[in-house]
């Protein structure tokens, strides 16, 4: 009975406002230190891997690589990203301090790499963001693969007259062993997106303005939402996100993935 009792405020703001709304509050509060500390270190990099790069490489599409220590699945994502039916992009990978492998040899294809880890997936992908010129900015993790049509298929709906200002495709989810667990395909609703947890950045194409950059937030694996939870539902506080039901991702589900989190909590 004490148990219900205690827990029925809190029973009654999830229901008002979401759980994944109230941990990312619980977040900004903990982990505001941490991500003062990585802004300015995104900042600084940004501006010395600007310097070795000669100029911001510039596309209409500019994708985004993160990647640590997965040198045969980054290969494997890199060849998905260039094998795009789309051919104006640029794609640029972001070590997070870990070191480069050889990399398929293409002049759209670019790659840096941190000064050091910063464990942070925001900050990785936001330094591929400032690194890049573009029209629209896709993301793709480095265990993760793009089907060939995934751009073409985003860009559809985006260049339309009065289209929205991003679209996220749907999932097709594949254990280790390379078979299909299932498809994840939810027509976009903010409100339900406080509640549920299926908004995913590999799946996410969308058009560069200043809402476009990721939580710096230093997230462990077990701190939920994830930063891509983050960016699509504060991105559509201001504009259009829209949802493609066709499957153009296959998303690993790994629980060992360095920067994802599978299972929420019991909220």
């Amino acid at each position: 009975m004490m148990r219900r009792t205690v827990r029925a405020p809190w029973e009654l703001l999830k229901r008002a406002f979401g759980w994944l709304v109230l941990f990312e509050a619980r977040n900004k509060i903990l982990l505001a230190p941490s991500a003062l500390r990585l802004r300015r270190f995104e900042s600084a990099e940004s501006a010395r891997l600007a310097a070795t790069l000669g100029g911001a490489p510039a596309a209409l599409v500019a994708t985004v690589i993160a990647t640590h220590r997965r040198p045969e699945a980054l290969r494997a994502a890199v060849r998905s990203a260039l094998g795009q039916t789309v051919t104006d992009q640029v794609v640029l990978v972001v070590d997070d301090g870990a070191g480069l492998p050889e990399l398929p040899p293409d002049p759209r294809l670019f790659a840096v790499s941190l000064a050091r880890s910063t464990g942070t997936a925001g900050v990785v992908r936001n330094v591929g963001i400032r690194l890049t010129r573009s029209r629209y900015v896709a993301f793709l993790d480095d265990d993760n693969l793009w089907e060939p049509d995934h751009l073409e298929r985003a860009l559809a709906v985006l260049e339309r007259p009065a289209g929205p200002d991003a679209v996220y495709t749907a999932l097709r989810r594949v254990l280790p062993d390379g078979t299909e667990r299932d498809v994840l395909s939810v027509p976009f609703d903010r409100r339900r997106a406080a509640h549920e947890a299926f908004l995913d950045t590999n799946a996410f194409v969308a058009r560069r303005n200043r809402a476009l950059h990721f939580s710096r937030l230093r997230r462990a694996p077990e701190v939920l939402p994830r930063e891509d939870w983050e960016l699509i539902r504060r991105y559509a506080r201001r504009h259009e996100v829209r949802h493609l039901p066709h499957p153009t991702v296959r998303y690993l589900v790994n629980p060992e993935s360095f920067y994802t989190a599978w299972q929420p909590p019991g909220a």
